[in-house]
């Protein structure tokens, strides 16, 4: 059994992930799930592994997403928690697998939140995630219509698992990105600031 570093989880998501998007999304889900055990005394470079890994196999098997990370994990002999983990993400939607960990259920909530947070941050005028607030969020949450991909009843149900309020939970996904906003592109543009 292998106990993955970064650099070997950063190795696979590039192997099977190219775009852009793809892995900033998976840069800021690392960084949140990193803030997130830190504040929780729990193991950051696990939490963080699993943040980065977890959708893995998105871009190249959509249609198997979460079975196909787990199969590439195993092959691959990374440790059962970490795939457990990573698969338990999709739970509801391609994963029967639910999360019961702490880790775990933080991943299946923060997942989505990351969405919403960096969408939030593309319509402010900075751009930026350094100067948001939880109540800018908020706001877009009540507008269904807006990142309308982010299913906000799984956020909800995550939250109510870690027994967390929602409020609580935004304020950590923006502080987790502020650790990536300029790997992410959420650091704000340059005209922007001071305005």
């Amino acid at each position: 059994m292998m106990q993955p570093t970064r650099d070997d989880a950063w190795q696979l998501l590039t192997e099977f992930n190219q775009s852009d998007k793809a892995l900033k999304h998976a840069i800021a889900v690392e960084a949140v799930m990193r803030y997130i055990a830190r504040k929780k005394g729990e193991d950051e470079e696990k939490w963080g592994l699993v943040g980065l890994i977890h959708d893995l196999d998105f871009e190249r098997f959509r249609d198997q997403h979460c079975a196909k990370t787990g199969e590439i994990l195993r092959e691959r002999n990374w440790p059962e928690e970490l795939i457990r983990a990573a698969v338990s993400h999709g739970w509801g939607v391609c994963s029967d697998v639910e999360p019961q960990t702490d880790m775990e259920k933080t991943l299946f909530t923060v997942d989505e939140l990351t969405g919403l947070v960096a969408a939030t941050a593309l319509v402010r005028p900075s751009r930026s995630v350094m100067d948001m607030k939880v109540k800018s969020v908020k706001k877009k949450w009540k507008d269904k219509s807006f990142a309308a991909g982010v299913d906000r009843d799984i956020i909800q149900k995550g939250a109510q698992m870690l027994g967390v309020e929602l409020s609580d939970l935004i304020d950590d996904v923006i502080l987790g990105m502020r650790q990536v906003a300029d790997q992410i592109g959420l650091a704000g543009t340059p005209e922007s600031t001071g305005h």
